[in-house]
């Protein structure tokens, strides 16, 4: 991994669809509304966007803490679209501070962490696991 810099930023965005409510995911009858664990994915999609340009070959990054608020509900038809900010560099522990807009408003806010990996090892050891 090449050295990150701290402010580099990524967005990821997202129509929300039925499938994205939280009436799918949880309680039926809840509203149809954009459902807290698709704005945590696109928070790490964007947090994922922001550092993709410094992983080398064979590197990615997980998701490895997140604290968020989601503080406004967004109807079908809005997009929604997260941006992440690099706070921080430790090895190869990455911060976050991320967002989510729907167009009229705020809907999330908080932190984010992931963690550099080399792929090659990290399915070595999922496949040990899987064995055990």
């Amino acid at each position: 991994m090449r050295d990150i810099p701290i402010g580099t930023k990524g967005t990821a965005a997202l129509t929300v669809l039925l499938e994205h409510t939280a009436n799918r995911f949880k309680d039926s009858i809840l509203p149809q509304t954009f459902a807290t664990p698709m704005m945590v994915l696109l928070m790490e999609n964007a947090a994922l966007n922001a550092i993709r340009p410094y992983l080398e070959a064979g590197e990615s990054a997980v998701g490895s803490a997140i604290d968020v608020e989601h503080i406004a509900a967004t109807p079908v038809g809005f997009t929604v679209t997260a941006e992440a900010e690099v706070t921080k560099v430790d090895g190869r522990r990455i911060e976050f501070n991320v967002s989510a807009r729907d167009g009229k408003e705020q809907i999330g806010r908080g932190t984010h962490r992931r963690m550099a990996i080399d792929l090659g090892r990290f399915n070595e050891r999922l496949a040990l696991k899987a064995k055990a």
